[in-house]
């Protein structure tokens, strides 16, 4: 791991949806930092926090407490133009539901933040394929979203959270429309990108791919309960946890 102060820091964070007798709290008081180099897997069971945790980190909401920082940058201290930059440029983020374009094809898709953030298109489409090159699709960069499968459109949304200088990576269940052998593939992707110097955090339900963590947070009830090494017996800690969302 590099010796960097951490890409993401959450610092007593939580969100209460709604108010009165009719507020949710969706998560509490979650301290929680993931430097450089370090992909750190967070586990628990269907409404534990762990999807709010990830719109947290990645700037798609805001902590009802504590704060959120991307970079040494307090996610608060932005407006709504500069947290959009601030994504695009640092922050890469795979979602459950892919969120793809369907009338834009599979290369413009991964392309589409780099041509936002001002990059020249023939650029961002060049580097659009090297990224889906990395997930596994080297020719599907023509395809529209409706011609692929599910785990297509996955690796998709995969190679779009890659492209580019990104320094975080987020993940919600970037394996779950995918069969083991491409899941772990995907993994690996995530991965070896973390290995050369981003910061990566990865909601997952399946105990084989948090293994691939250098750690790994339990959250139960919007609290994190457990942080261990996915090397050191993860499994056998927490058991096998159902899959759903939050």
């Amino acid at each position: 791991m590099s010796g960097t102060g951490p890409e993401l820091l959450l610092l007593g964070a939580g969100r209460v949806h709604g108010r009165g007798d009719a507020a949710v709290v969706a998560l509490t008081r979650v301290d929680l930092s993931v430097s450089p180099g370090e992909l750190v897997a967070v586990m628990g069971p269907s409404g534990s926090g762990k999807s709010t945790l990830l719109t947290l980190a990645g700037g798609l909401d805001s902590p009802t407490e504590g704060r959120v920082e991307v970079g040494g940058r307090d996610l608060a201290s932005l407006d709504g133009r500069g947290r959009a930059r601030l994504r695009r440029r640092r922050i890469g983020y795979v979602f459950q539901e892919f969120n793809l374009i369907p009338s834009l094809t599979a290369a413009e898709n991964v392309a589409l933040p780099l041509e936002l953030d001002g990059t020249p298109t023939r650029t961002a489409r060049r580097e659009a394929r090297t990224a889906l090159a990395e997930v596994g699709l080297s020719g599907v960069g023509d395809r529209f979203p409706e011609h692929m499968s599910g785990g297509q459109r996955q690796r998709v949304a995969v190679a779009r959270a890659l492209v580019g200088p990104r320094s975080l990576l987020l993940a919600d269940e970037p394996t779950g429309a995918l069969d083991s052998a491409s899941g772990e593939e995907v993994v690996a992707v995530i991965r070896e990108r973390v290995d050369r110097g981003a910061a990566g955090l990865m909601v997952t339900h399946d105990s084989r791919y948090a293994a691939w963590a250098d750690r790994t947070v339990f959250l139960r009830d919007g609290r994190i309960t457990t942080s261990t090494g996915s090397r050191l017996g993860l499994e056998s800690l927490v058991g096998p946890v159902p899959d759903g969302e939050d």
